[in-house]
């Protein structure tokens, strides 16, 4: 699959496209209630959607950090393809040795499993500490209905695969040049990743958020971002999240990329809420 890149700051920045999720409508989940959810299926128009799986790789003169991993081979041949962008972008699996998670779900970490080995050989994983805590924790485990443990499980092979070379990590600047939000409610610990220039006279206009599933559904969530997913643990503060970093994003003109929107975007205000527009 074809890999969109940019530069910003010190990093080329190449989306690798994991995949398509597809959803039924079903899932989608309104902080107003059962009416104003129903009109947002409406206005939706279909019974399923599609939204692309995302990971990403940066690359500058220290070497590869990723962002995410994508699905490995853990949900079939529709996913898993941000293997081969890799490989297309002239990547091994070897090179990588920073891996950053924007949190711990399968279509974001289960790329780093291969089996019971690393996929990774050589990489120190770097995971928001909250989410860590939240999804290594027996009793959220057992609070949390059995169809929606999935990163309960992913969090226990995490630790098994990668052990001591997990980092865990707060909010802050992370490595040169990339600095840790915390964007929470799609999970407890969830985030984003701001990659900017140094320079100060350079960063207001060469600035990538990448928001990990702050927002899903870029059409329907940016016009009215009290539209949530049955996906996200705490939907209240995911709709708190999501309206200040469509603000954030907006104010400061971030270019602005995620696991489910698809390519490079910029978010603009409008008279009754945002849109998110190709960049």
């Amino acid at each position: 699959m074809a890999n969109s890149v940019r530069r910003f700051g010190q990093y080329e920045v190449i989306i690798l496209r994991d995949g398509l999720f597809e959803a039924s409508a079903d899932v989608l989940i309104h902080a107003d209630g059962d009416v104003a959810r129903q009109r947002a299926v409406e206005v939706l128009g279909k019974p399923t959607f599609q939204v692309d799986v995302n990971c990403f790789a940066l690359r500058d003169a220290d070497g590869i950090i990723l962002v995410d991993a994508g699905t490995g081979t853990a949900w079939g041949p529709k996913y898993g393809h941000a293997r081969s962008a890799l490989h297309d972008a002239g990547i091994t699996p070897g090179q990588i040795q920073r891996i950053l998670l924007t949190h711990i779900h399968g279509d974001h970490a289960l790329g780093l499993f291969d089996g019971d080995d690393p996929y990774f050989p050589n990489a120190e994983i770097y995971v928001p500490e909250r989410d860590f805590a939240f999804f290594t924790d027996p009793a959220a485990r057992e609070a949390m209905p059995e169809a929606r443990r999935g990163g309960f499980k992913v969090a226990a092979q995490l630790q098994q695969i990668y052990g001591s070379r997990i980092r865990r990590i707060g909010e802050g600047q992370v490595f040169a040049g990339i600095e840790a939000r915390t964007l929470p409610g799609h999970t407890p610990g969830h985030a984003g990743y701001l990659v900017r220039s140094d320079d100060p006279a350079d960063a207001a206009n060469n600035a990538l958020l990448i928001w990990g599933d702050t927002v899903h559904l870029a059409g329907l969530q940016a016009s009215d971002p009290k539209i949530g997913l049955a996906f996200d643990v705490d939907p209240a503060t995911a709709v708190r999240t999501r309206q200040a970093t469509l603000e954030d994003a907006a104010r400061e003109g971030w270019v602005v990329a995620g696991g489910h929107i698809s390519g490079f975007c910029r978010v603009q205000k409008t008279s009754e809420g945002y849109q998110i527009v190709q960049a």
